[in-house]
């Protein structure tokens, strides 16, 4: 994406939505770190319960629903922030937002966090709020990118300088909905691909007192599934557009095994819950590790 990271490893969208605590995470030895959801206006989210540990799965269900303090909060806070490293800042709509008028909250996002991001995620693929996802599908997708990316190059003109967007998409797609999104990322330019969001999928859980709670599914379960449209991604895009893998990463391994699938980044979020910061450093030495191995 043009840009210098201390090392491939970040913090996923999700764990720190407002942008409150940049500097306590980027002292974790994260390359990048990745704020949000946030949305234009200040939403609770989904009622409670709505988070579910699975231990013995090492997994989380969750179903927040991009509860967070607005746009315009967490830009407060960013610029507080003493961190001057690669920060991602991810965006999304309002619940209440229908979704023909779903454009005009991520462009509102868009322009609000522009000068303060390193690059901007675009999250279109959150279970947890009703009809995101339809936002995946190849028309309304078109529309929706090729807007952005308008914006995206009008904003580079006005604040003189080019910040990449990511597109985040779901690891319950098809194959053709895959070639779909590959199609459509192809021809609007798109910066980036992260692989994945949470699953829906309850498989790898089946007969757990929690697996039929709804929510995205997260952590170790997923890696499989997550890797796989990664995989997918990388066979259609090849090296035409830059692919950060995330889902399930809870060992070193599993970091290399988005790099062999075709990811130039990966990200953590489930698995600093049963694995601590050492993850970070984990995964690092991992990889270091796999590029020695590589070289001739």
């Amino acid at each position: 994406f043009g840009l210098q990271l201390p090392n491939p490893v970040g913090l996923g969208a999700g764990l720190d939505k407002n942008g409150a605590h940049v500097d306590a995470l980027a002292a974790l030895g994260f390359g990048f770190i990745e704020v949000g959801t946030v949305t234009p206006r200040a939403q609770p989210g989904n009622p409670r319960p709505r988070l579910f540990r699975l231990p013995e799965h090492e997994a989380i269900i969750n179903r927040f629903g991009f509860n967070n303090a607005g746009v315009d909060v967490l830009v407060r806070n960013v610029e507080r922030a003493r961190f001057d490293g690669p920060l991602g800042i991810n965006i999304g709509k309002n619940k209440d937002t229908p979704n023909e008028h779903a454009v005009d909250d991520y462009l509102h996002c868009l322009e609000r966090v522009y000068a303060r991001a390193s690059y901007v995620t675009i999250n279109i693929s959150s279970p947890n709020t009703q009809g995101l996802r339809d936002l995946q599908q190849e028309d309304a997708l078109r529309r929706l990118i090729g807007t952005l990316r308008e914006a995206q190059e009008r904003l580079a003109a006005r604040h003189g300088a080019r910040r990449p967007l990511l597109l985040k998409i779901a690891p319950d797609l098809t194959e053709p909905e895959l070639d779909a999104i590959a199609t459509v990322v192809t021809a609007t330019g798109i910066d980036g691909l992260i692989c994945t969001n949470t699953t829906l999928a309850r498989d790898a859980v089946a007969g757990h007192r929690f697996a039929a709670e709804s929510g995205g599914l997260s952590g170790r379960p997923l890696l499989q599934r997550s890797t796989a449209v990664l995989r997918g991604m990388a066979q259609r895009l090849g090296a035409r557009v830059p692919l950060v893998g995330v889902g399930g990463i809870m060992r070193g391994d599993d970091a290399c095994a988005k790099f062999d699938a075709g990811a130039s980044l990966v990200q953590l979020y489930s698995g600093l819950v049963y694995r601590g910061p050492r993850l970070i450093g984990e995964c690092i030495d991992a990889l270091r590790a796999r590029r020695t191995d590589a070289t001739p």
